[in-house]
């Protein structure tokens, strides 16, 4: 940790923040979406960046809209188990694309420029097609998200309205979930909470789980601090108490 420490006040605030010592094993767009959920509780989020390459394993980069949130996400995050190892944080030394064509100092690669010439005819025709519009230095982790993730599930309607609120108790229902959720996405919201036991979710029903805490007390704290979440921008969560 003295190293990081060391690094990062070398480094001057910037919106961007450098994550290493991440878990190699998990998928490129499951560690981007779970970084995006751990991390937009500090703030707007422009960019997620983790690469294949073997050179930038283990590492990513998450672009804020404000330096006051990097640094919040930098303080609070740091150490944190994310998928089972410590995430080692520090400031970015480079500005992101993202900023840099934001702030007019973007000057493009002489290697990327070809490729991104064919990645932008190719955007521009599907958008046409898809009649989407979306910015790309603003689409975020979750600019491609499909529509089915903003698709309740059968009966989702009637069950975002209970008929009556189950008596507070020591496990959450949690409603509204993105499709492509995962346990260990929730796992890591809801740890941060006191008295964590669990997260269980009904693969027959997506968008919903229930979240297990020691007693009543902890769960309400939980409920309190993540009501609204959102780990998409179409899905703020619905938390009530599960009826038993």
């Amino acid at each position: 940790m003295a190293e990081i420490n060391t690094t990062g006040a070398e480094v001057p605030p910037n919106v961007t923040i450098y994550i290493n010592n991440l878990n190699e094993k998990i998928k490129l767009e499951e560690l981007k979406k779970s970084l995006h959920a751990v991390f937009s509780q500090f703030g707007k989020i422009l960019e997620v960046l983790a690469f294949k390459t073997l050179k930038h394993k283990g590492q990513a980069w998450v672009v804020f809209d404000e330096v006051s949130s990097a640094t919040n996400a930098l303080r609070q995050m740091q150490g944190f188990p994310f998928y089972d190892k410590p995430m080692r944080i520090q400031y970015a030394k480079t500005k992101s694309d993202v900023i840099a064509k934001a702030d007019g100092t973007f000057v493009p690669r002489e290697r990327r420029k070809r490729h991104e010439e064919k990645g932008k005819k190719k955007k521009e025709q599907h958008d046409a097609q898809a009649g989407l519009g979306l910015n790309p230095a603003y689409a975020g982790a979750y600019g491609s998200a499909p529509p089915l993730s903003q698709i309740p599930y059968p009966g989702g309607v009637k069950s975002l309205v209970p008929e009556a609120p189950a008596p507070p108790n020591n496990i959450l229902f949690v409603q509204n979930l993105p499709h492509e959720t995962t346990p260990m996405m929730l796992q890591m919201l809801f740890h941060q909470y006191h008295g964590f036991k669990e997260v269980r979710m009904v693969e027959t029903k997506p968008g919903i789980a229930f979240v297990e805490y020691t007693d009543e007390m902890q769960s309400t704290a939980a409920m309190q601090a993540l009501q609204g979440f959102k780990i998409t921008q179409q899905n703020p969560m619905l938390i009530t108490y599960a009826k038993k």
